[in-house]
């Protein structure tokens, strides 16, 4: 069998799925149509093809250009079945194969800014509706963002699978003993951008320096909006935080910090809570879905209110001040959880049982 699959990003494909496709090999032939931006060359065995696409902009005439390039390649490579994932790939690719009657999965990964805004919205949930009208299935990485397709009359529940995000490898983000340090380390990971709490953090950052000067430490690791460039080499300078810039493996950052900072305002699910908490790091996180579900409140890490500085100040704070054996304690129970729940290799058999009617 023939198996396209269609996404927004090269290097996020290859990050989090790419146990799922070396799966599909195993027994199918795989192509992937998609941005190259990283990791293109990495997946050995499959046929990759550049796919232009503007991740954000809401351009008609960019997006009909989309469309005819997803048509013109899927007549040309002629599927047995088609994934996608993201929500251009979902509803335009969702669209052709529609189309081309070529049995097609849709993979929500969060619901994201498009269905905060109110015009957005309803836009987005119109082409949703058309969209996956003939899906054969569309996998969620949480209840709610399910229930919220449901609501809108989207899909019908029994086209619905929830998965435990994308799981995270847990031999690649191996346990590591807990850093005994008197600094404590708290890390950040993802975009520097206003959506996943940055200015939460900035304020959080500020008033702990004030309370411990050297004995705290806010390290970021990711790449950040233009907005936030300023703002973050001011930070560094001042010493209030470190930032280190995209990297390729974050597992080094990982394990000299004490505990991993993620006050997002929406996840699909959080994949460097996965990661963290694998190795063995307390989290402190949004009580939000995508967030809420890769953790314990009080028992793996804390949970803050949305949008709340000073509930995340009081929290990290909280965190500063446990004792060494309580923090070690947080660490192993995060670590249990994703060993019992979020194991890649559970998540990978259960995302291909889906697909095997089609095999």
């Amino acid at each position: 069998m023939k198996i396209v699959i269609i996404t927004n990003h090269s290097y996020m494909l290859y990050q989090f799925r790419r146990e799922l496709i070396h799966r599909l090999q195993e027994d199918n032939e795989v192509v992937l149509l998609m941005p190259f931006v990283g990791h293109e060359n990495d997946f050995d065995g499959c046929k990759t093809i550049h796919t232009d696409i503007d991740r954000r902009g809401i351009n008609p005439l960019t997006d009909l250009k989309l469309m005819r390039t997803y048509k013109r390649l899927l007549k040309q490579e002629k599927p047995d079945l088609v994934m996608t994932y993201s929500i251009k790939p979902n509803i335009y690719g969702g669209l052709i194969c529609q189309s081309l009657h070529i049995p097609y999965f849709a993979n929500v990964q969060g619901l994201g800014t498009a269905f905060e805004s109110k015009y957005l919205s309803v836009v987005v949930t119109m082409l949703y509706k058309r969209a996956l009208q003939k899906v054969q299935k569309v996998f969620f990485e949480n209840k709610e963002n399910a229930q919220e397709f449901i609501n809108r009359n989207i899909v019908s529940i029994n086209k619905i699978k929830v998965l435990n995000g994308a799981g995270v490898n847990l031999q690649h983000y191996a346990y590591h003993d807990y850093p005994h340090d008197d600094v404590i380390h708290y890390i950040f990971v993802g975009r520097i951008m206003k959506e996943k709490g940055i200015d939460e953090i900035i304020y959080t950052a500020k008033k702990m320096k004030e309370l411990y000067q050297d004995k705290v430490v806010f390290d970021l690791v990711g790449f950040f909006e233009d907005e936030y460039k300023e703002t973050i080499e001011h930070l560094q300078k001042e010493n209030i935080i470190n930032f280190y810039g995209f990297q390729q493996d974050v597992r080094p950052y990982i394990i000299r910090s004490h505990c991993l900072m993620l006050p997002s305002y929406h996840e699909g699910m959080a994949n460097t809570i996965l990661e963290a908490s694998a190795m063995g790091r307390p989290v402190i996180v949004s009580n939000i879905p995508g967030c809420k579900e890769g953790m314990i409140d009080n028992e793996s890490g804390y949970l803050v209110e949305v949008k709340n500085k000073e509930d995340l100040f009081d929290k990290v704070n909280q965190f500063y001040q446990l004792p060494l054996d309580k923090k070690i304690q947080m660490g192993i129970k995060a670590r249990e959880l994703m060993e019992d729940v979020f194991d890649k290799e559970k998540v990978v058999e259960e995302t291909y049982k889906e697909l095997i009617p089609w095999s």
